[in-house]
């Protein structure tokens, strides 16, 4: 079973947001807070079940350090995170 850590991408399998991929923040109990950079702001994040997200083992290293030790990051590297997981060009 995969556990949902900061940096961590996720796919929401349940709401409006079904589909998209986004990025653990931080986790509290069941929940994970999410963003994307775009839609779904670091500033305003989702919280979500853990249950209606799809969590993968894929984690960006340079997310998960800073979010470990500055405790934030910003929506253009998040944006750039997920582009780069995606296989996306700007």
């Amino acid at each position: 079973m995969l556990d949902a850590h900061p940096g961590g991408f996720v796919y929401a399998v349940a709401g409006r947001d079904s589909g998209k991929c986004f990025i653990i923040l931080s986790v509290e109990d069941n929940y994970a807070y999410i963003a994307d950079g775009k839609g779904r702001k670091v500033g305003a994040p989702k919280k979500k079940k853990l249950k209606h997200l799809r969590l993968t083992s894929s984690v960006d290293p340079f997310l998960a350090n800073k979010l470990f030790e500055v405790g934030k990051v910003t929506n253009k590297e998040v944006r750039h995170a997920i582009r780069a997981f995606l296989g996306e060009s700007k």
